[in-house]
């Protein structure tokens, strides 16, 4: 059974279509998904998704890149959000330096207090980092690593480097791996996805966005994985099935879920 880590079926991408595409992840061997969202309409659509499919668990959050939307009344609704019992996760977080569209200090500032959202509600971190591999690791160690209410999360969309990997393997973190592994100039990432423990990898999509070879051209979507699953197969010298237990294994520990909470929540989230 495959588990996406991180999806955005909120995204209007999936408009005309997205109660069909979430209704054949079953039958395509996708078994959970974990929403997250990117903004503050992102995190209530999010929650409204998990209410809605008993499969679908949530990350509520700001991206970077939307952090001109929070002021400390939006802060609050994001930590009344963490009380429902399907938000399994705080994100997507973090810093975004490619796109510039908020000030660095500004993406700090409201980076470190969603990390204080993380640490209060007891919750792993979903981390979005572009540009900002430096300030994003010493942030996570000076702010959240240690401290009171850590539970690690998962480094999205890894493009570190595998030195910087290692560090974060011994600080509790976990990779998202998606589409990007299968792509001609993701060198780095396999040898980092080589390197790394298997118990820190999860697969992920970041749909609608970052599509897998053959299907670059096309919306991505939860049935997809098998190929970023059988590209890290190869890399680590695994079989698929191995690396697709391993990781739904990994995510279930990660986000804190359990058969038994699977059947006490069913599609309630408050």
């Amino acid at each position: 059974m495959i588990f996406d880590t991180h999806a955005h079926y909120d995204s209007e991408a999936f408009d005309q279509d997205r109660g069909e595409v979430l209704q054949s992840l079953a039958g395509n061997g996708v078994g959970k998904v974990v929403n997250v969202g990117a903004s503050l309409r992102g995190s209530m659509a999010t929650c409204d998704l998990m209410q809605k499919y008993e499969f679908v668990y949530g990350a509520v959050g700001v991206h970077p890149n939307d952090v001109g939307e929070l002021d400390e009344e939006k802060l609050d609704l994001l930590r009344s959000m963490l009380s429902y019992k399907k938000v399994v996760a705080v994100g997507e977080i973090g810093l975004d330096y490619y796109w510039g569209r908020e000030s660095r200090e500004l993406q700090q500032k409201w980076f470190r207090a969603q990390i204080e959202l993380a640490l209060e509600a007891e919750l792993p971190v979903v981390i979005h980092s572009r540009e900002a591999a430096q300030d994003t690791f010493d942030i996570l160690r000076k702010y959240h690593f240690g401290k009171q209410g850590f539970r690690g999360g998962i480094i999205h969309c890894y493009s570190g480097s595998a030195e910087m990997a290692r560090e974060y393997v011994k600080m509790g973190y976990n990779f998202g791996v998606g589409g990007i592994i299968t792509f001609k100039n993701s060198r780095v990432l396999k040898e980092v996805v080589a390197e790394v423990p298997m118990e820190n990898i999860v697969v992920e999509t970041d749909c609608p966005y970052l599509t897998p070879v053959p299907h670059r051209s096309e919306r991505n979507c939860s049935i997809y994985l098998p190929y970023v699953i059988e590209e890290i197969a190869r890399v680590r010298g695994m079989t698929p099935a191995e690396v697709e237990d391993a990781t739904y294994r990994n995510a279930m520990r990660i986000y804190g879920i359990t058969d038994e909470t699977c059947e006490s929540e069913g599609g309630q989230y408050v």
